[in-house]
């Protein structure tokens, strides 16, 4: 992985957010002289968490937009550090940064990995875990995120419960209970909430990290069914690092000339 060494005197760098990561890196850029980071969110959540620096909110309207946004703005050096199924945002960014020449790199949390107890099935999609579900239970904690819910509406029979920061808008299974409520969650919340709930399988996407990982850490103890929605591959030759320290490598020393050694990235 070969590092980018800024212009520390005009240094831009655009991050595509959401996530905590996203949150981290923009924290630590932020107090780092010389340098403008601009994070961007995509506004689907109403009230989203602080975070340091600019924020722009809402699309760029495709690749061709976002290609637009990077010259107009002169940024220097771009990160995707959008949720690994934010698929259309990253396949935009891999556009717009070749268009334009912009250097970007991709964070992403390592994904999941099975551990001794775990009933895990992984499918490639949210339709291929729906058309699991009437073999595997029928009070289903779907934890797929409230814009997924459609893949699931035309199921009749099965119980859906679902926990959401926001309320979910429609298509929605017609069998579905929602709990607002935002994260993180300990392994004994999550057991108390599936114990609750009579739930008799788990469906999630494989996110990773640890902010949501307690929830199969429940169903393990419980000995749940698990369905696990592999995640979409990344484009072509993008270079992707699994945490903000990587990203700080790849950028270089974002430090004003004749800064202390100290003072650099580590």
């Amino acid at each position: 992985m070969t590092p980018r060494t800024l212009d520390v005197m005009s240094s831009h760098v655009l991050i595509l957010g959401g996530t905590a990561e996203a949150r981290e890196l923009a924290a630590v850029l932020a107090v780092r002289e010389g340098v403008r980071v601009t994070s961007s969110l995509a506004g689907r959540v109403t009230r989203p968490g602080a975070v340091d620096g600019e924020v722009r909110v809402g699309g760029f309207g495709g690749a061709e937009g976002l290609a637009a946004w990077l010259r107009e703005h002169r940024v220097d050096a771009a990160v995707d550090a959008t949720h690994p199924f934010a698929e259309t945002i990253t396949r935009n960014a891999a556009r717009a940064a070749a268009a334009t020449g912009v250097p970007l790199v991709v964070l992403r949390r390592p994904g999941w990995r099975p551990e001794p107890g775990d009933r895990w099935r992984a499918v490639d999609s949210l339709d291929a875990a729906a058309g699991l579900l009437p073999r595997l239970g029928r009070r289903v904690f779907l934890t797929t995120g409230r814009l997924g819910l459609a893949a699931f509406a035309h199921l009749t029979e099965p119980h859906f419960l679902v926990r959401s920061v926001e309320p979910p808008e429609p298509p929605v299974p017609p069998n579905l209970r929602v709990v607002l409520a935002r994260g993180p969650f300990t392994e004994a919340d999550e057991t108390e909430l599936l114990r609750t709930h009579r739930v008799d399988v788990l469906v999630t996407k494989d996110s990773g990290g640890a902010a949501t990982a307690a929830k199969l850490s429940a169903a393990r103890r419980l000995g749940l069914p698990v369905v696990v929605v592999r995640r979409p591959p990344l484009p072509p030759r993008l270079t992707a690092v699994p945490d903000v320290t990587a990203v700080l490598e790849w950028l270089g020393p974002l430090t004003p000339p004749g800064a202390a050694a100290a003072d650099t990235c580590p």
